[in-house]
């Protein structure tokens, strides 16, 4: 049986987004290095095996434009959503700000647990190390990983990897609850 998750990757514009969608994904990234907006979202599948449960994980990865202007699109993205990746630049100061109305849209107003969402302060190639930003208190109980592709890409997939264990390990416990549900229902 394929495990399928939808993780929203969200965040304030220019926080590396895509840089950090298309490295998960092993998707090649053909821009030149400037910055080109997503336009309201883009949806990178790729399969990956959980080494926990020997499983494969069929991953949707949606990445999230930041741009306030696709906020009406924001419920209907939200929709089925299984984890939320907020990625954030610790360099600029109103990312931490920034970060509370999606944690408001795409966690507390989707039903989500703090268990199904990672943060990823990701830093930009030669930016120091030392995080800058602080985040409100929605972000209290989630550990931030500090993330640097260029640095350590292996760590940034490893982190990811394990957010996406924690995911598989919560839906299965969901979809038995169900299955019990529905048996005692009978």
């Amino acid at each position: 049986m394929m495990f399928k998750v939808k993780i929203l990757v969200v965040g304030p514009c220019e926080s590396g987004k895509t840089v950090l969608s298309n490295f998960l994904a092993d998707a090649t990234d053909t821009s030149s290095g400037e910055y080109h907006p997503t336009q309201g979202c883009r949806i990178l599948e790729f399969e990956t095996n959980n080494f926990n449960s020997r499983q494969n994980i069929e991953v949707e990865l949606w990445d999230v434009s930041g741009d306030k202007k696709f906020e009406s699109c924001w419920p209907a993205i939200a929709k089925d959503t299984n984890g939320v990746l907020f990625v954030y630049n610790p360099d600029q100061s109103n990312h931490g700000q920034d970060l509370a109305k999606w944690h408001e849209c795409f966690v507390q107003n989707q039903g989500l647990k703090d268990s199904q969402c990672a943060v990823f302060a990701h830093h930009k190639p030669g930016a120091s190390d030392r995080e800058r930003t602080e985040l409100s208190g929605s972000f209290s109980n989630l550990s931030v990983v500090q993330t640097n592709i260029e640095e350590d890409g292996e760590a940034v997939r490893d982190s990811f990897n394990k957010f996406l264990s924690g995911l598989q390990g919560i839906m299965s416990t969901n979809r038995e609850q169900e299955e019990l549900s529905i048996m005692n229902q009978r």
